[in-house]
């Protein structure tokens, strides 16, 4: 029986025994850590084994937003501090060479972090363009407003990724980064007409539309759907993620407790999976929510179950690695 179209996130750094049950009989496509699971290096391991236990899959995927800068679930003393999107950008702008390097060689030492770990997922890179009155939520994490640079700094990230076993998450899908709210609180509205969009805003996610996973953005683009969020909009993950971005990993929605989002959790997740996300994200870790999503998602089917066994095959394993030369290197890349 293939799994439920959903990703769940355990409440503490220590499963209950009703999260067990829960999980087990839930059944989710995968999990998703954040800083409240994450305490140690071996608590960890242990969590995710028993995650896997649950789910009576040893390949199930475990994400984590692990991008460095201000999002970072894994943190000193156990981990190193990583620098945040922008700095790249910024290398960028003085040597491309380098900041391409520099970008594939940080993305590698952070595969080397979660590898160990048993996650196999990273939610990076961000691919968002910010526009100059962007809200910081993006654009405090955004690489550069220069979509080439996106292109070139997003694929570098993958690369690096890839080769230390862990699968890139684009997002958001398809361009989060004229926003001038915080989807947390609030759904942003964006009015630029499509032509510019496609232009700026699509054209790193079509650069990198081979990507094993994407996630959407909760933002309602008016030029295309006048009140559909993305996340919740047949036409905009239709005609715009699957269709002229060309996408075609496995579509996850954003988190669905964000404020951007309306219902309760059951129709949220349902109009998520009508639209064409292939599986909804829940991050919370709240019981009650978790199981409102779970009675109203049903198992992977179709082109979902495809795309899922796709990218379940993207967390290969890693290819041999010098972790000291390429913490010597990056430093150097980015020694100012």
């Amino acid at each position: 029986m293939p799994p439920r179209a959903a990703i769940f996130a355990p409440a503490g750094a220590v499963l209950s025994t009703r999260e067990k049950s829960f999980f087990a009989e839930a059944d989710p496509a995968g999990f998703i850590l954040f800083a409240r699971n994450c305490e140690s290096p071996d608590q960890i391991r242990r969590l995710t084994a028993e995650l896997r236990a649950c789910v009576g899959r040893g390949d199930a995927p475990i994400l984590i937003d692990q991008e460095g800068g201000p999002v970072a679930r894994l943190k000193p003393p156990h981990w190193p501090a990583r620098p945040a999107a922008p700095r790249f950008g910024g290398l960028a702008r003085r040597d491309m060479s380098d900041a391409i390097e520099a970008a594939e060689l940080n993305a590698r030492l952070i595969a080397d972090d979660l590898h160990a770990l048993g996650l196999n997922v990273d939610c990076i890179p961000l691919l968002d363009v910010p526009a100059p009155n962007a809200h910081d939520i993006i654009a405090g994490r955004a690489f550069d407003t220069d979509p080439g640079i996106v292109v070139k700094l997003g694929q570098a990230v993958c690369r690096g990724l890839s080769a230390g076993g862990v699968a890139p998450v684009i997002k958001h899908m398809p361009g989060q980064g004229r926003a001038t709210a915080d989807s947390h609180e609030r759904l942003p509205v964006v009015d630029a007409p499509r032509a510019e969009l496609d232009e700026v805003d699509f054209a790193a996610f079509r650069a990198l539309r081979g990507a094993p996973w994407g996630m959407t953005a909760h933002v309602v683009y008016r030029g295309i759907d006048e009140t559909g969020p993305a996340t919740t909009s047949s036409i905009v993950i239709g005609d715009i993620i699957r269709g002229a971005i060309g996408f075609d990993g496995v579509l996850l929605s954003d988190d669905l407790g964000m404020k951007a989002l309306g219902g309760d959790f059951g129709e949220r997740a349902a109009k998520c999976l009508a639209a064409g996300c292939d599986i909804v994200l829940h991050c919370s870790g709240d019981d009650a929510e978790m199981r409102a999503v779970a009675d109203a998602v049903d198992v992977l089917s179709g082109p979902a179950a495809v795309r899922f066994e796709r990218a379940i095959a993207a967390s290969g394993s890693p290819r041999p690695f010098d972790r000291a030369a390429a913490d010597k290197r990056l430093a150097a890349l980015l020694d100012e």
